[in-house]
């Protein structure tokens, strides 16, 4: 994730590279150094990057439309089987069709997640090597294994075929078809216990809720006492999410792309949920630095529709965001009791230990504004991050 300024009048525009977390203290007194605070709303098109943008108020208003439009034509029930039977298979032609030049390696981990840094045996669970990759570039020691796993067997040939692949720089890489959601079943040549860190890029999302438990099972099973879950994936009410069109709704919050592909979008509580058995507390949760990109410096791994094929991006926005020292949360559209989480998290989930698994050491949203200035267009983006660590 890349931050832009304006150069002066008939310069080039000059990339100036992200240079620390996205994710920090709500409560912390002071931004972090060097933000670029909008005071004005009519300086927003004067730069290409603000930091800790204060929301418009109207949103509650766009998600209502937006998820009852939605509902009024879900997926028919027998799409719903088909889609949920064969995953693997929607992936694999997805590969086949975008190769490895669909996502933008993601070199922006080492910045989120700095314990990749000091670790000896990460243990990736991962697409097209956009992660991996990135990381094996970066490395400097001599004894760290990267292993890569993604149930895409196109996926996994991606990522063997690379040059990287085969003459890493330093370390080594492994990459093998498996199944994170598989009934008490860990990758090929991975032992109980044996795994510092966890990463989860855009994974936990691919997975129907019923799923939860058996990948949390695994995860936990796998990692070394402490060991670590890197978290980063889709948040509720994203522009991606409001953007979905009649005939894409699976079940509440869990859409099938056009390419057939699955994406859920979840909520803080929920992730406290999924790992640790309970919702986290106001403490917990930490806010995000708010920027405004250019829209074409977007590095998500998804595509977005065009814009003629939705209602105008511009009316996707933020609702007011909470005074951090309060409980409050936003008043937005429910469906129900408690339909802020899952009804799968309202009760143990099936095939996972009791909890708690893990404790919470980060769990934050990250909030970024992007920015067509061309043709005057904001795009509100959510996304959650978290490091979760394994109690034993």
């Amino acid at each position: 994730m890349d931050c832009m300024t304006s150069p002066p009048e008939g310069k080039p525009l000059a990339r100036i590279p992200k240079l620390s977390s996205s994710v920090h203290d709500i409560n912390a007194e002071k931004p972090p150094f060097g933000s670029r605070v909008l005071t004005q709303d009519s300086d927003v098109w004067t730069q290409n990057a603000w930091d800790h943008v204060p929301p418009p108020e109207d949103q509650t208003e766009t998600i209502t439309a937006s998820l009852a439009r939605q509902r009024l034509v879900p997926v028919p029930e027998d799409d719903k089987k088909n889609y949920n039977a064969k995953p693997a298979k929607y992936w694999d032609n997805f590969y086949k069709t975008n190769a490895d030049n669909f996502f933008r390696n993601r070199k922006w981990l080492h910045l989120e997640f700095p314990e990749l840094l000091a670790v000896a045996e990460p243990n990736p669970c991962l697409g097209a090597g956009n992660a991996a990759f990135p990381l094996l570039t970066a490395n400097q020691n001599p004894n760290l294994i990267i292993r890569a796993y993604d149930y895409s067997t196109h996926a996994v040939k991606l990522v063997q075929t690379n040059a990287l692949y085969s003459s890493p720089p330093v370390g080594k890489i492994e990459a093998a078809v498996w199944d994170l959601s598989l009934l008490d079943t860990l990758p090929p040549g991975v032992e109980p216990g044996t795994v510092d860190i966890v990463i989860l890029v855009f994974v936990l999302s691919a997975l129907h809720p019923d799923e939860w438990g058996k990948a949390i099972a695994n995860i936990h099973k796998m990692l070394k006492p402490s060991g670590l879950v890197l978290f980063r994936d889709y948040g509720r009410h994203d522009l991606t999410q409001l953007r979905f069109k009649s005939g894409r709704l699976l079940e509440d919050n869990f859409y099938i792309r056009g390419d057939k592909t699955r994406v859920y979008f979840f909520e803080l509580d929920e992730l406290a949920l999924i790992f640790t058995g309970s919702r986290a507390s106001p403490a917990q949760k930490t806010s995000t630095m708010t920027e405004v990109v250019d829209e074409d410096e977007d590095n998500e791994p998804t595509s977005l529709p065009a814009p003629s094929q939705t209602a105008s991006p511009s009316s996707y926005t933020l609702a007011e965001t909470p005074d951090p020292g309060s409980d409050d949360t936003l008043s937005l559209p429910s469906s129900g009791p408690s339909s802020d989480v899952h009804h799968n998290l309202l009760r143990p989930l099936a095939h996972c230990p009791p909890h708690p698994l893990f404790t919470i050491e980060q769990l934050g949203v990250d909030r970024r504004l992007l920015v067509n200035r061309k043709r005057q267009l904001k795009m509100y983006r959510i996304w959650m991050q978290g490091k979760f660590r394994k109690t034993e």
